[in-house]
């Protein structure tokens, strides 16, 4: 990011403060380096928020209106809320939201929940094999989810949850990537305000939850976003894991639109929509805490 700041004009008659611009390190920045990286950013978003915005655009166009027009109309003439009611009468999508609200609630509890306190036993306690336990966490990360997928579900069916929510939210509850994240956010706490508490007498669990946790409340929102996105997104393993279509996720309801009304784009696009706006109000929600703690919660060189 760029200042705007105005050098000092030497002390002379007739001398002008001329404008320049500087880099957060105080260096300069030509006019055609900062055209250049706003062009560069306007690039990106357009790369990442043009296919929403078009997504959006094809859901509120009504029957009467050509999608595949050239050149293409981004803006629908006539504005509608007929596809969403359409979405909701083809298949039940409010059940198979609730369904995934209720897969993604507790995947973000069990992750915040399992990784702050795995994570602080790694970062702050002291006993043997810790280390070897924060490698067993970063070779986890390393292992394809499609390559345990059939372990996975044998051990869910022995256990009797196939076919089951709890059977869908079990093997993510905890994930390697947040133990880690938490366990840095740990690390960078002082240790002398735990040993100011130890010597006050409180307990590992006091620290835990008076002084730790409430520091890294911005890794925990980190957190609570991975979680929930990586629950209310996931389409393979529930699509294997259930076979009872009153238990279908959102993910998985919504390819009966790509199936039976491929054709429909405004029908698919309406159902994208109604996906990915819980996502976008949880993200605007917690933005605050999520940002603060990606510094929190960084890997240490």
């Amino acid at each position: 990011m760029t200042v705007l700041e105005k050098t000092r004009a030497p002390e002379r008659p007739g001398a002008t403060r001329e404008p320049r611009i500087t880099d957060e390190h105080g260096r300069r920045v030509r006019v055609w380096e900062l055209a250049l990286r706003y062009v560069l950013l306007l690039a990106v978003l357009a790369l990442t928020i043009g296919p929403f915005l078009w997504q959006l655009s094809t859901s509120l166009k009504g029957p009467t209106e050509d999608i595949y027009s050239s050149p293409p109309t981004f803006l629908p003439g006539e504005p509608t809320l007929h596809n969403y009611e359409r979405v909701a009468d083809t298949i039940p999508v409010w059940d198979y939201a609730l369904n995934s609200l209720k897969v993604a609630t507790a995947n973000v509890v069990t992750n915040c929940v399992g990784a702050a306190l795995a994570g602080y036993a790694l970062a702050r306690l002291r006993y043997r094999g810790r280390r070897a336990a924060t490698l067993a966490f970063i070779l986890a990360m390393l292992v394809p989810v499609e390559g345990i997928i059939i372990a996975q579900f044998t051990t869910m069916r022995d256990l009797g949850l196939n076919n089951t929510l709890i059977g869908v939210v079990l093997p993510g509850c905890v994930g390697a990537m947040n133990v880690l994240l938490m366990r840095n956010a740990f690390l960078n706490l002082p240790y002398e305000i735990e040993e100011a508490a130890f010597v006050d007498g409180a307990n590992v669990w006091q620290r835990f939850l008076r002084i730790a946790l409430p520091s890294v409340k911005g890794t925990l929102a980190v957190v609570a976003i991975f979680a929930f996105m990586g629950a209310w997104d996931d389409f393979l393993w529930p699509l294997i894991v259930l076979s009872d279509p009153s238990k279908f996720t959102l993910t998985i309801g919504l390819n009966y639109l790509h199936g039976t009304f491929a054709n429909d784009e405004r029908l698919v696009a309406a159902g994208t929509i109604i996906a990915v706006a819980p996502l976008i109000a949880l993200f605007a929600c917690l933005q605050r805490y999520f940002f603060r703690g990606v510094g929190e919660g960084a890997v240490k060189g």
